[in-house]
């Protein structure tokens, strides 16, 4: 078992690390460019031509990776299809952003249209095909609760919500390739702790991926994973909570990324309501960033703050589940 793990997080690393120059020249060629947005932070000017849609390289060493070392289980399969499935949606965005230089992208209709579908369909396979238990775990408790029919509900929201906040987190270099990388570790933990060993490949393989992808991505990045990785990377990790039956862990695992879209929240709202910006600027990451931290800094105490709450969650299932 230990062997297999440790093979799947090899096999991605390797061909992340191996590819990467290889897509950063083609996507050069492409033109596929970052365009930094007007209302970010002066200092990230800089950042303007720097080669986007890199998760590219992370969909396709996780793939790989998953695809050699275990046999393909309808599990793994559906975290694969919810992982490629927002890549996609990502992918199209970028297209039409750094490709077509249209800085919006995809417009929101679109975007939550397409993720809609995505956790629509994985819904329908759960319950037509996995006839998934609909029950809930309170973490720090040992009580399930059955939602019924509204599982499904939660668990649509709770795909779009996470494919949401892990985009918003993606906003300096190595964050969210180090971040997701931290919590995959976690997930990799908990899925073997609580027997799903053939899935926890998955977890390896993404947890590769994401180290692999950072090598490139480190301050100063060389590359941008864009939509492409960071919708995707959403998706993968609320498929690792859903298929792992620890939905509600995510907001602990995945604390940071709570943060950063509460934030966003807190912003719009107060803004909207009383005129009044809570943080200099939202995303979260950015107010450290203006309130004279250097990227760095903010990167090095977020990461931190996530290995702190995947720690958390692993011990929260090894002493409650």
């Amino acid at each position: 078992m230990l062997n297999t793990l440790l093979f799947g997080f090899a096999v991605s690393l390797i061909i992340a690390l191996a590819l990467g120059p290889l897509v950063i020249r083609e996507l050069k060629k492409f033109h596929a460019r970052q365009s930094e947005r007007e209302e970010g932070p002066e200092s990230h000017k800089y950042k303007a031509g720097t080669p986007t849609m890199g998760g590219i390289l992370i969909l396709t060493a996780l793939v790989v990776s998953c695809l050699i070392f275990n046999p393909m289980d309808l599990r793994k399969g559906l975290a694969l299809f919810l992982t490629l499935g927002h890549g996609i949606i990502g992918f199209l965005d970028d297209s039409i952003k750094a490709v077509k230089h249209r800085n919006l992208g995809l417009t929101a209709k679109q975007k939550l249209a397409g993720q809609f579908v995505m956790a629509a369909v994985f819904c329908f396979i759960l319950k037509e095909y996995l006839n998934f238990p609909t029950t809930v775990w309170i973490p720090f408790t040992t009580w399930n609760v059955d939602l019924g029919m509204l599982y499904y509900v939660f668990v649509f929201v709770m795909i779009v919500g996470t494919s949401n906040a892990v985009n918003l987190t993606d906003g300096l270099d190595g964050l969210a390739a180090g971040s997701c990388a931290i919590t995959s570790v976690a997930y990799v933990v908990i899925s073997v702790a609580l027997g799903y060993v053939n899935f926890a490949v998955f977890s390896a393989a993404l947890t590769g991926a994401c180290l692999g992808f950072l090598f490139y991505n480190q301050h100063p990045a060389k590359m941008f994973m864009g939509d492409t990785g960071s919708l995707a990377l959403g998706g993968a990790l609320a498929a690792m909570a859903v298929l792992t039956k620890t939905e509600l862990l995510l907001i602990i695992a995945g604390g940071l990324y709570v943060i950063e879209a509460l934030s966003v929240i807190i912003q719009v709202v107060s803004f909207k309501t009383r005129g009044v910006r809570v943080f200099k600027m939202s995303p979260i990451h950015h107010h450290f960033e203006l309130s004279g931290w250097s990227e760095v800094k903010v990167v090095t105490v977020f990461w931190s703050f996530s290995a702190i709450m995947a720690i958390l969650s692993i011990f929260v299932v090894l002493a409650c589940k």
